[in-house]
């Protein structure tokens, strides 16, 4: 019965020490096992398009004695921005932030209050460029953007999902080629998302002559696809 309970003694602390071992260690790599009988392979697919849509935020900082005093300065002003923007050829205008703050000396005392009201306002690129000019001149002190965008980046996401699977095919009978089997048919299909990133290119954009310049360059809409495949 010693006997035993050394073994079993010296087994239990030989088994603390791998796992204290292993602990340390960093964790090893390895790879997802496909169901039997398949191959799995990741495909990517990219479009690149022109961006046609900007987005511009424009606003109006002021500053006052009183509170009231400041707003007022502010909306007089901001009325202006808004028609500005809309004479412009902005559309979908929305409010992004109103905000009033006090300002203080270094002790601390109320020497008056600054407002800020700021609105975007989208538009075709090529009238991008404008449409900040007309802000500005209208009274606007901040500007933001613009913010490049692709007005059919739904159906560009699409193609580039079809990208993908033909690359995740392509991938898998290169496989097949070196392992000696065939691949069949597909029997998984699973969307890992989608990014658009900007490479720009220096496209030129069509503007009015003395306008801001706006150059759109390019962005990519990818896709990321796992796809296991039958194989034979």
């Amino acid at each position: 019965m010693r006997r035993l309970s050394f073994v079993t003694l010296a087994a239990l602390i030989l088994l603390a020490v791998v796992a204290l071992a292993g602990a340390g260690r960093p964790q090893a790599a390895h790879a997802d096992v496909a169901a039997p009988g398949t191959v799995t392979t990741i495909g990517d697919g990219s479009v690149s398009a022109v961006p046609d849509v900007a987005t511009v935020t424009a606003g109006v900082r002021t500053s006052a004695a009183t509170a009231a005093a400041a707003l007022a300065a502010n909306a007089t002003k901001m009325n202006a921005v808004v028609a500005a923007l809309k004479h412009a050829g902005g559309g979908e205008l929305q409010t992004q932030q109103v905000s009033l703050d006090p300002q203080t000396n270094d002790r601390n005392a109320v020497t008056g209050y600054v407002a800020q009201n700021t609105v975007s306002a989208k538009v075709k690129i090529a009238g991008a460029g404008a449409l900040i000019d007309a802000a500005v001149n209208a009274g606007a002190n901040t500007v933001e953007g613009p913010s490049l965008d692709l007005s059919d980046r739904a159906a560009l996401y699409l193609e580039a999902l079809k990208q993908a699977v033909t690359d995740a095919r392509a991938k898998a009978r290169a496989l097949a080629d070196a392992g000696g089997f065939a691949v069949g048919q597909v029997t998984s299909v699973t969307e890992n998302g989608d990014n658009a990133q900007p490479v720009f290119h220096g496209a030129a954009v069509a503007k009015s002559a003395g306008s801001t310049p706006v150059e759109p360059g390019t962005q990519d809409v990818t896709a990321e696809v796992t796809v296991s495949f039958a194989i034979r």
